[in-house]
């Protein structure tokens, strides 16, 4: 293996990032507070500011075209990248963008799953985009985490498994090979999904066992309980590139 990383032991600083998302936060009555870990490196894009000041937390940086703040603008002294409406890229892509620059690899976004499905869509097809770069991302939101891995695999610590509470694998690159879910309560091994197969919907963690997720050749989406142990990340080869340049310009794309 060419890389070994513990996701939540990297929470604590380093290569780190906590992205504030301008959508869904769940607020019901048990809601608790996003805790931000000491070192790690904070993005509000745009309305997700209101959400970091709910929080307490103050950005590192804010990014956004800011069409979705409700509150006041970035105090000053804040780092601030103010993005024209009509670009290519979406908010958290941007945020995302900025961070990776900053030598960020492992992102925790909240505020990026429910509300619109289209932004919802978007958020999980980025977080394989970063896992095709060799990083790994995960969103937050309403009891669930959603993240991608390419060519690597999630190993999960035993832990009191709540029945009923899902894991589920799709793939995101066509046919996704060398698919293994071992010490999950249906044991796939070895196996091919297709990008339209529905096969890994609704497996289970058994309590007090470890469970895996592991794709040898291709990109999953993984979702799993947000009250899981979070994931050691180990990869098979070590992908390059980048999630490339920050888009500051209103799209060529524009009709006239």
């Amino acid at each position: 293996m060419d890389e070994d990383m513990d996701a939540a032991d990297a929470r604590d600083g380093g290569d780190v990032c906590v992205v504030f998302a301008a959508g869904e936060y769940y607020r019901s009555p048990d809601y608790r507070p996003i805790a931000v870990s000491e070192g790690a490196f904070v993005v509000a894009a745009d309305g997700g500011l209101d959400h970091a000041r709910e929080a307490g937390v103050a950005p590192d940086v804010v990014v956004g075209d800011f069409d979705s703040l409700a509150g006041a603008p970035p105090a000053a002294g804040t780092r601030t990248i103010a993005l024209p409406p009509m670009k290519d890229d979406p908010d958290l892509l941007s945020a995302l963008k900025v961070a990776w620059a900053h030598g960020c690899r492992t992102f925790h976004v909240y505020g990026a799953l429910g509300g619109r499905i289209d932004h919802t869509l978007s958020a999980i097809r980025l977080m394989a985009r970063v896992a095709r770069h060799g990083g790994i991302g995960f969103l937050h939101g309403d009891g669930t985490i959603v993240t991608a891995i390419c060519d690597a695999r999630l190993d999960f610590a035993a832990h009191d498994a709540t029945p009923g509470r899902m894991v589920s694998v799709f793939s995101h690159s066509g046919t996704a090979r060398g698919v293994s879910e071992p010490g999950l309560k249906y044991e796939l091994m070895d196996g091919d999904l297709a990008d339209d197969s529905v096969l890994g919907v609704s497996n289970e963690f058994r309590p007090g066992m470890p469970g895996a997720v592991e794709v040898r050749d291709g990109t999953l989406v993984v979702t799993f309980p947000a009250e899981a142990p979070m994931p050691r990340v180990t990869r098979t080869r070590t992908p390059g590139g980048d999630l490339g340049a920050l888009d500051t310009h209103v799209s060529a794309l524009l009709a006239q």
